[in-house]
């Protein structure tokens, strides 16, 4: 595009010189040869009415008349050439102004003519209407100078000058003539004369000067002219002589006859030089177009082969880049992706395979493919490192986190052990304390196996009631306290989901209690839903903005990969994958008291109802559980060790009794039934016999006797002195908040 503009303007500037100087025959016909023959008539009319005014008898009025219809047939020709389609065409904003104007001056001719036959104006005044007329046509020739061949533009600026200096010997004429009607000079006449004279030999003198080079033969005829000396021997003799007042040095005749014959020959100078200057400016205006049209034709063969060969380069350049381009998308894409999900999946990836070299050639798109070659393989070869590093570094943290809970589970051996062998209640606070951490160090080292992609060592073959997996998850959470179970209904959960299930809901009951004021507690509860049973964490903190639910919900709903500079979230992580393992749904909402509340859904196939059997690793029904309230049991109390179950020996009658009937119902005068003894037993149970542990216990010895009192009694003074100090501590907590 830049070199077809360069092109353009290039040709554009030759063919505007062309057209200009073929304009140059164009100006000469419609514009220079008919004002020259109205100039001419223009001079002999202000000539005559010049004289006519000083001396009417030397002039007729027909000789006059006729002198202006010669100038009117004058005017009217170069009127119909002038303002002709060619010229206008050809002519420029300044030549038409100026053409115009011309025109106008001409219009303003007849009043002047008007004045001249009244009487009604003196000979200066004549001489100025015909002189307004003649300087608008010398205007018109100084528009038409300005060519850009200098050479023609110099030559017709001369030919312009020596048409001025024949204009300024007219002017003398005219006022000579009329000197001479008169008899006499008067006024300023004899200043105007002379400075007529000095005007027109200053611009002679330059015009001859030019004219030496432009054309010597119209030079050497001017210089050698005797019309023309003739003519300045009586201009310095009129303007030495000529007073005011005074008499005429010269006759009619004689300045007639001097003025006549100089006129005719620089007429005749200029317009063989004028034809002259039109039959070079042909040649040269033909040599401009022939080099227009070879600089054109060989541009705009150059142009057409440019974008020839820039769209053949630009197509193979572009399908080499394509090529390249289509090359690293599918290693962005395809290739790249598919070896780090491979080598996720622990497959091992051939870096040789895998990044083939790929060939684009010697220049420098080829080096460049090169260099992508190079970059493509070093990026399947970074890959397959950082895969490597990361399945060494899962291999170290699961060997860690086996070797530490290998450690945890013999040190809650030893104090479960420990716990058993001590009857002191402050020593086995601090067992149970110790218990308590260790049980969470337990779950953080399962952290560490759930990050490395294994799964815990913990397993449970049987189905556990929901009740105690929560107790077991609340056994892991340092603020057990601050927690409430409420009811979870009769249903269990299967084994093989029972340890992390404990470890996914001992992190979110440990986050709700983390984040949440002391003073508050946070409750758990459960029920069974459609689609399996949902478990509600709700805790009373600060809450979560609709943001950071919404991502948080996202980040447990799709797990990224592990990443080990992320590690504000550790906890959510983990529950994610422990979600992920079995199927279980865990989002997060706004709670109506302010806080967050997670929920989690466990699938239908990992819950049991009441009585269901259990197919798979379970062998058994869900076990009966004791109706009534439920009690948590603190980590930090003291474990209460049952006795052995003593016999207990129930007759079974032969046959069944027939049933007893109810008694009659009585009532209380405020109206409310009267209670019965065993009305409301079963029959089976109604009046038993006495069971043969009291015989058994009469005959016990008085050793075993006091035995079993004294462990009563310090087991009744344990637990007061327990609850005292509970309640101690208790009234301390309530006085720091």
């Amino acid at each position: 595009m830049s070199l077809a503009a360069l092109w353009a303007f290039a040709a554009w500037v030759t063919l505007r010189d062309g057209i200009n100087l073929a304009w140059v025959a164009v100006y000469n016909k419609g514009v220079a040869q008919p004002s020259e023959t109205l100039l001419l008539e223009l001079q002999q009319e202000r000539r005559m009415s010049v004289t006519r005014l000083a001396d009417p008898g030397r002039v007729s009025r027909s000789a006059l008349e006729a002198q202006r219809a010669r100038t009117d047939a004058a005017a009217a020709n170069f009127r119909r050439l002038a303002d002709g389609g060619d010229v206008r065409l050809a002519a420029g904003d300044d030549l038409r102004q100026r053409i115009d104007q011309a025109f106008q001056r001409l219009n303003q001719l007849g009043p002047g003519r008007d004045a001249i036959d009244a009487g009604h104006t003196d000979r200066a005044q004549a001489v100025a209407a015909y002189t307004d007329v003649a300087d608008a046509l010398f205007q018109t020739y100084y528009a038409l100078a300005t060519l850009h061949d200098d050479e023609i533009a110099k030559d017709t600026r001369t030919l312009i000058g020596l048409n001025w200096a024949r204009e300024l010997i007219s002017r003398e004429d005219a006022l000579l003539a009329g000197i001479i009607a008169e008899g006499r000079f008067t006024g300023s006449e004899a200043a105007q004369f002379t400075q007529l004279v000095g005007a027109e030999r200053y611009f002679m003198a330059q015009s001859q000067t030019d004219l030496e080079q432009a054309d010597p033969a119209a030079y050497a005829r001017l210089s050698k002219s005797a019309d023309l000396a003739r003519l300045h021997t009586l201009e310095d003799l009129v303007s030495q002589q000529g007073r005011p007042g005074g008499f005429v040095p010269v006759t009619a005749e004689q300045w007639q006859q001097a003025s006549s014959h100089a006129l005719t020959q620089l007429h005749d100078i200029v317009a063989t030089a004028g034809d002259t200057l039109v039959g070079r400016s042909t040649p040269v205006a033909a040599g401009v177009i022939l080099r227009l049209v070879l600089a054109g034709v060989l541009g705009l063969v150059a142009v057409v082969a440019s974008v020839v060969l820039a769209v053949t380069t630009a197509r193979t350049l572009v399908r080499q880049l394509e090529k390249l381009r289509a090359a690293a998308l599918e290693l962005a894409n395809e290739r790249l992706p598919g070896v780090v999900e491979r080598l996720a999946q622990g497959e091992k990836v051939d870096v040789a395979a895998e990044a083939p070299p790929l060939e684009f050639g010697g220049d420098l798109i080829g080096q460049v493919g090169a260099a992508f070659n190079t970059v493509q393989e070093t990026a399947i070869r970074t890959a397959v490192e950082e895969a490597q590093l990361r399945q060494s570094i899962r291999d170290i943290l699961l060997s860690l986190a086996r070797r530490t809970q290998s450690l945890v589970h013999r040190q809650l051996t030893l104090l479960d052990v420990m716990e058993r062998r001590e009857a002191d209640p402050a020593e086995l606070k601090d067992l149970f304390r110790i218990d308590h951490l260790a049980t969470r160090m337990r779950r953080n080292a399962e952290n560490l196996i759930v990050l490395s992609g294994a799964s815990p060592a913990r397993a449970w073959r049987r189905s556990v009631p929901m009740v105690d997996v929560v107790r077991g998850a609340l056994a892991e959470v340092e603020d057990y306290t601050r927690v409430t179970v409420l009811p979870m209904g009769q249903v269990g959960l299967t084994g093989r989901a029972v340890g992390d299930v404990i470890h996914l809901l001992a992190e979110l009951i440990e986050n709700a209690v983390s984040f949440s004021p002391p003073y508050t507690t946070v409750q758990v509860g459960g029920q069974s839903v459609a689609s399996g049973y949902a478990i509600e964490i709700e805790d009373r903190g600060l809450g979560m903005t609709p943001e950071d639910l919404d991502a948080t919900n996202e980040r447990i709903a799709n797990p990224p990969e592990f990443n080990l500079s992320s590690t504000a979230r550790l906890g959510l992580y983990v529950v994610s994958r422990l979600a992920e393992r079995h199927g279980i749904r865990v989002s997060l909402k706004a709670s109506a008291y302010g806080g967050t509340t997670a929920v989690v859904l466990l699938p239908r196939d990992l819950v049991i109802e009441a009585g269901e059997e259990l197919s798979g690793e379970d062998t058994g029904p869900l076990p009966e559980q004791e109706r009534g309230a439920r009690r948590i049991a603190l980590v930090g109390a003291p474990e209460v060790v049952p006795e052995p179950a003593q016999e207990v020996v129930v007759p079974v009658p032969s046959a069944p009794e027939p049933p007893r009937p109810a008694p009659p119902a009585a009532f209380t005068p405020g109206g409310l039934p009267l209670r019965v003894p065993q009305a409301s037993l079963a029959p089976e149970l109604a009046d038993q016999p006495p069971s043969r542990l009291d015989d058994e216990d009469d005959r016990r010895s008085p050793e075993d006797i006091r035995k079993i009192m004294g462990s009563f009694q310090s087991g009744t003074r344990r637990g007061r002195s327990e609850a005292a100090k509970l309640a101690r501590e208790g009234r301390e907590g309530e006085d720091d908040q």
